[in-house]
Order: structure tokens, then sequence, then C-alpha cells
């Protein structure tokens, strides 16, 4: 194999941030169980705003929120969040809920990290938008890209709205609505083309929307995704809608897209190099060749249901064998992605929320803001790729997977599979990107592989005095 030059280091001198410092910030800086999902991973980053033409010549400067009640909130939000144990706004709120927050609204494009309290704001903007003395009458949306992400966004909103008493939210996903009914709710948490569909059929009254949030919204507005069915939802609603985008990720030429579909926006955005998840030790497993895979992924079982882990395939026919062949073997695993119907997706994600699974291998359809907090571990069984013919790494999806573990401040582990040059070529050039150290591993050294990653799952879980059984 080539080098990675000064981004390998070998296991023993591969110590992860451990410093329990900012496990105890992260606690207390806008960190709670948002329906079983993420606190916030608050490490030394700097959020870079730049203001639209209207926010410049405005004669209130930019100021940041240190606590929630500057916000001039709803008493009934304000109450969700303190219940929640947000105690402060996280940096990234601090600066993004003033400019969500003023009249008249403002568009804004937003990339920060996962577990920075994205999701958190714009529900807490939303909330602050809707007049809830009109319960049935839609008035906000907020769309993602699968069933599974707009269901838990659901979970939140409820969450941070407990106290709001006529408060309704509903779920545009498929399978969700029945023919014959119309979408009765304030806040409605949808995919775009089922969002599309409901609107076309006049079961969704979109004419007092006021806000639209698009959440992942890299993928969201990919012209090769979810693009066009995303422009069309938004042509569906009033001019006066105000658009907030959010990502982990935002590559160059999906930000000059969402600059069209949301004029004027206000923007904040983290440095390339403070994007990747500084609580996560990122490894990779050098396979002799690629029908080894298999066999070091099943050494590696005991390692995955210290916590619960991610298995991440390329296909959905990669990850039904896997599974088969996995049960066949001894081992308890369970395999989701979007062949399963609905209603078997979500009890599926449920079990897995809840622990009764331990150990889940899927396909990108999980890849994206699914927030489940005991996943110690990621597996990318396959180095995700992107583009026709699958001839360069995707960087973000690999991002966004790895994203899964570390959650609540807590350590956690990825490990990609590589085989041969190509895969640890493309491998390289996702970690010369973030600025990745990646620790190598080997099969034939088990014992300081399995000793590794023993040690920073343990660690983590000991010292965030993490409980199953509390949760």
């Amino acid at each position: 194999m080539s080098d990675l030059a000064s981004r390998i280091t070998a296991p023993e001198a591969a110590a992860p941030n451990q410093d329990m410092g900012d496990v105890e910030t992260a606690q207390t800086d806008g960190a709670g169980m948002i329906g079983n999902g993420s606190g916030l991973q608050e490490v030394n980053y700097d959020v870079e705003v730049s203001l639209n033409e209207l926010q410049r010549d405005s004669t209130n400067p930019l100021g940041s929120a240190h606590t929630f009640e500057e916000l001039g909130l709803p008493g009934e939000v304000l109450q969700g969040l303190m219940a929640m144990q947000f105690q402060k706004p996280s940096k990234v709120q601090e600066k993004a809920l003033p400019l969500m927050l003023a009249n008249p609204p403002q568009n804004m494009i937003a990339q920060s990290q996962s577990g920075t309290g994205k999701t958190a704001a714009f529900v807490t903007t939303t909330l602050s938008r809707v007049d809830f003395s009109q319960p049935t009458q839609p008035q906000a949306l907020i769309l993602a890209p699968s069933r599974e992400l707009a269901r838990q966004i659901q979970g939140v909103v409820q969450t941070i709205g407990q106290f709001c008493a006529s408060l309704v939210v509903a779920a545009a996903v498929p399978g969700a609505v029945a023919r014959d009914t119309r979408i009765e709710a304030s806040v409605v948490c949808g995919t775009p083309g089922t969002v599309m569909d409901l609107i076309r059929r006049r079961q969704f009254d979109v004419s007092q929307l006021k806000v639209l949030v698009i959440d992942e919204a890299d993928n969201m507005l990919d012209q090769q995704g979810l693009g066009d069915q995303c422009a069309r939802v938004k042509q569906m609603l009033p001019p006066t809608v105000q658009i907030l985008l959010f990502s982990a990720t935002f590559p160059d030429g999906v930000v000059k897209y969402a600059e069209k579909f949301a004029p004027n926006a206000n923007q904040i955005k983290l440095k390339v190099q403070e994007l990747t998840v500084r609580g996560i030790s990122q490894m990779f497993m050098d396979c002799p060749d690629e029908s080894q895979k298999y066999a070091i992924l099943c050494q590696l079982y005991g390692l995955m249901q210290i916590g619960s882990s991610i298995i991440f395939v390329k296909t959905r026919e990669s990850a039904n064998e896997i599974m088969k062949r996995m049960v066949a073997d001894g081992h308890k695993v369970t395999a989701l992605h979007g062949a399963f119907e609905g209603g078997e997706r979500d009890a599926l994600i449920d079990e897995f929320r809840s622990g009764r699974t331990k150990v889940l291998i899927t396909t990108n359809v999980l890849a994206r803001g699914i927030d489940v907090s005991s996943v110690s571990m990621v597996i990318n069984y396959d180095v995700p790729m992107k583009g026709p013919g699958e001839r360069e790494p995707d960087p973000e999806t690999y991002l966004h997977r790895i994203g899964r573990t570390g959650r609540f401040g807590r350590v956690g582990v990825s490990i990609t599979f590589i085989y041969d040059k190509k895969s640890f070529d493309f491998l390289q050039q996702i970690a010369e990107k973030y600025q990745i150290d990646l620790i190598r591993l080997v099969p034939d050294d088990w014992d300081t592989t399995e000793k590794e990653v023993q040690r920073v799952i343990k660690s983590s879980r000991a010292q965030s005095g993490f409980n199953p059984s509390a949760k």
C-alpha cells in the first residue's frame, strides 16, 4: 500500500480526544434527550456569519444570544427548552437564532457539523412562528430526505413544543395520510415526494405557510437527487415563506443553488477542517482482499455489541446478503433499507432506538440525521462513492455516516474497510479533504485491534456516565 503520509497513525499512538471537560460542556451547552436523539458536540470551532444586504443595512448590530431568555421566545417554547435541560444556546444557536427569529423574517443557509444543535435551532424558530390559535391550519413545513428523519424531527417538534397546548404535528410520509383526508396540523414534517403529491391532491393547504425548513439540504437540493422535487414544492408555497436550509455539509455547487433557492439569505458555516466530529476515533481495516471482508466483519461482532452499531453497505442486496450470512452464523443483526415498507421501517428503527436490536445493517438511507444515542461504532463496509460509475469517493456521505456515532459528546469509533490500492486511495482522498488522522487496523494482529477499539468505546461510556436503562 502507498502511505497516507501524516494522516495515518498506529493504534497505540493515536489516542482520541478524551478531554471530558468537553463532555461536561456539551451536557450544559444545549444538550438534551431529544426523542432519544443527539446531544451537542461542542468543540472549539468558530461559526462564520455572512449577512445579507438587509441585515448589513440594519441599524441593529448582529448580536449573539447567550441565553434563551434573551431571544424573546414564546413562554411555552422556552419552557420546553428548559424541560429538556437546554441550559444555554450552543455556539451555532447563538449566531443562528437571532437572525432566524428577526422580523421581518429572513432566509438562512446554515452548515454545521452533526450534534451542534441544528435541529433544535430550526424547531425553536418554527414553533416561534406558529399561531397556536389555528392548530389545524398548516403554518410550517419541515422537509427531510427519509421517513426515518422526518419522523425523528416530528418527535423533536413535539418534545420542544410539549407545553404548547394546541400544537398539532403531522407526518407527511408515504402511507401516513389517507387519500380521503386533509392534513390538519400547524406543523408538518415530511418527505418531498409525498408532500408534493398531497399539495397537488389538495389534501395539504399551504396557503398560510410561514416557514419552510429543509434538513440535510445538500442532499435535498442536489439536482441529481431530490432537488427537482424540492423546487416543485417551493413553487407551490406562498412567495413570502421564510426558507431555512440546514446541513452538516454544503459542497460548493450546492451552495450556489441554495443561494438561488433561498434568496438573500444570511449564512453561517464552519471551516472545512472543523467539520469532522472530534470525538470520533476514525480507523480503517486493512483487509488482505475483498473476499475476506465478511470474515473480518464477523470478528468485529463482539465489539459491535458493547453499545449499538451501524454497518453501512453499498446496496440493498448487500445488506440482505450480509444479514442472512451473519444470522446463519449465529449473529443477531437486522437490515433496514428503502425496499422495506414504511410501517416495517418504522418498527425496525424503533427497535434499534430501544436497544432491542444492537446491530443494524443499512444503506445510505440512515446516513443522514438519524440520532440514536447508544451508537458507539459505525462500520463502512464499503468506502462511500458517488457519481456515475462510482469513480470518485463521496466525502460528504462519509462525514454523515460517521456522524451517527460519538453522540452526546462521547467518543465513538468508525472503521472503514479497504482491500486494495483503489479503495485505499479513495479513503486517502477523504482523509486529506477533512485532515483526518486515520488509525490503521490489521486482521493479523487481532489482539491489538480488539484492545484499541474496546479502549475507545468503553472509556467513552464510563466517562460519560451513559446508562442505557436511564433513557
